[in-house]
């Protein structure tokens, strides 16, 4: 994609997160304006599934989920051109970081495709989940802990009256839990920083991002009208019930895709185990995610450069 181009036609940035249950294409515009502000032009979402293969395969995607990536790879590129992307950057999270043939398939998409994609730490993934909101929080009284839930990890930040205090990574996912993958001292290690952060800054309030949680948010019988947040005794209600039905009833019942009525579980326990552990009331549901974050870095970079 051309980058030098921004000043003869509008911004569009796109991203690509290649995460282990789903890889989604986001492309935003920018809006002229004072503010920076962006409209969505495309959202997909095609679930390939790589964490299935990863977490319980021996650790390698096989190679049919390696031909759909680059398939999926050379769609989007297509679309990349259709909607005139200005910029873009591609990013695979954990499945990919755990495959041991990833950097192989990587070189692949690269040599068929032209994209380039990056395979990005856990610390950095956490942090860029948080991008595009992080603005909004400056000078914001109190704790709040942006919690993202992937297929292959979980993703924390910490912030305090708006400063951000940490960022940390855990491989606990759903695809993982699903796939018993999920080591005994990875637990160990994310409850006992769970209950160290929650003695440490009282009164945490959680802000959940990813697939799952703005499902759930929208499947609870009871929400907040004034904000986008959910009680969390509602959330564990409505898990209980999720819980005691097979992936066909929930289905049926709450007209889910099946690869969410399987992962949406084992999401919902991640989520009210941080609740528990912390004593969050309420979790809040922007609905940003990986990609937004990616878009906010395009912007942001491009912005640095036309300073410069």
């Amino acid at each position: 994609m051309e980058t030098n181009e921004f000043k003869d036609r509008a911004v569009t940035y796109a991203a690509i997160d290649i995460g282990s249950n789903a890889v989604r294409l986001l492309i935003k515009q920018l809006e002229d304006g004072l503010l920076p502000r962006f409209n969505k032009v495309l959202l997909l979402r095609v679930p390939l599934r790589l964490g299935f293969d990863v977490f319980s395969n021996g650790g390698s995607i096989s190679d049919r989920k390696r031909k759909d990536l680059v398939r999926l790879m050379k769609s989007y590129k297509q679309l990349m051109r259709i909607y005139d992307v200005s910029d873009y950057r591609a990013c695979a999270t954990s499945a990919m970081r755990d495959a041991a043939n990833g950097r192989d398939i990587i070189r692949e998409v690269r040599k068929k495709t032209g994209i380039d994609i990056e395979i990005i730490d856990g610390q950095e993934e956490a942090r860029m989940v948080y991008n595009n909101h992080i603005e909004n929080m400056k000078g914001q009284r109190g704790n709040f802990m942006y919690v993202d839930v992937g297929g292959g990890s979980t993703e924390i930040n910490l912030l305090a009256d708006g400063e951000l205090v940490c960022s940390r990574s855990y491989n606990i996912g759903t695809v993982r839990m699903l796939n018993s993958a999920v080591t005994d001292g990875e637990w160990r290690r994310f409850r006992s920083d769970m209950e160290d952060l929650a003695a440490s800054y009282p009164g945490i309030n959680i802000i959940g991002s990813g697939g799952n949680i703005n499902k759930l948010y929208k499947l609870v019988e009871r929400h907040d009208k004034r904000y986008p947040r959910m009680h969390t005794s509602s959330l564990q209600k409505l898990h209980d019930k999720l819980k005691n039905m097979s992936v066909r009833q929930r289905m049926e019942e709450y007209n889910l895709k099946p690869d969410r009525a399987d992962v949406i579980v084992p999401a919902g326990e991640i989520f009210l185990t941080i609740a528990a552990i912390t004593g969050a009331v309420y979790i809040y549901v922007p609905v940003i995610g990986l990609s937004d974050g990616i878009i906010d870095g395009l912007y942001t970079r491009h912005m640095s450069r036309s300073d410069s």
